[in-house]
């Protein structure tokens, strides 16, 4: 079974209160990741048409803060779907109610399993990739996961190799003594 993207994507908008900011008046950064693993969840379910969990998440970086007082909308989509598991992508854009103007604050992928009611992995409809849009996220996915894989394997205990990497301490805050 294949289903269109647009069947599972979710929005949600929150307005920031002064209860989410950290000292300096802008919104924690956890609280902004629970809001997106959420949305990651509420997208994967509504895809599969199951329980989910969040097996991982891939890069989030905070491009712009939010301060108390801003319109927080968050957009999930799925981005690719492999047998039990989907690709969340998850953006998130901030509007200061005043003056219109919206910030883009972070986007970032969470990788969401299905799972039946004993806990068990289950298969998720694929997606249907409609868009030239569709077919760069489904790609992006691809090479993430092969990337991980191989910086994964690099930097095994077993297989590191020092001398390969001492150099490229030089060059950073770090002091080596052996």
């Amino acid at each position: 079974m294949f289903k269109s993207t647009e069947e599972s994507q979710i929005t949600i908008s929150e307005l920031m209160l002064p209860s989410h900011s950290n000292f300096s008046g802008k919104i924690h950064g956890g609280y902004i990741l629970n809001l997106m693993d959420q949305i990651a969840f509420a997208c994967a379910s509504k895809h599969s048409r199951n329980y989910c969990v969040t097996a991982s998440v891939n890069k989030v970086d905070f491009l712009n803060p939010i301060d108390v007082g801003e319109l927080v909308t968050l957009k999930a989509s799925v981005n690719y779907t492999g047998r039990t598991s989907m690709v969340i992508g998850v953006r998130v854009e901030s509007e200061n109610i005043q003056t219109g103007k919206t910030k883009h604050c972070n986007s970032s992928y969470f990788t969401m399993v299905a799972k039946d009611e004993n806990g068990k992995n289950v298969p998720v409809p694929g997606i249907i990739l409609d868009s030239e849009q569709s077919i760069r996220r489904f790609s992006r996915s691809i090479t993430r996961q092969d990337q991980a894989k191989k910086r994964s394997n690099n930097f095994k205990a077993s297989e590191f190799k020092m001398d390969d990497y001492i150099e490229l301490l030089k060059d950073h805050n770090a002091k080596v003594k052996l």
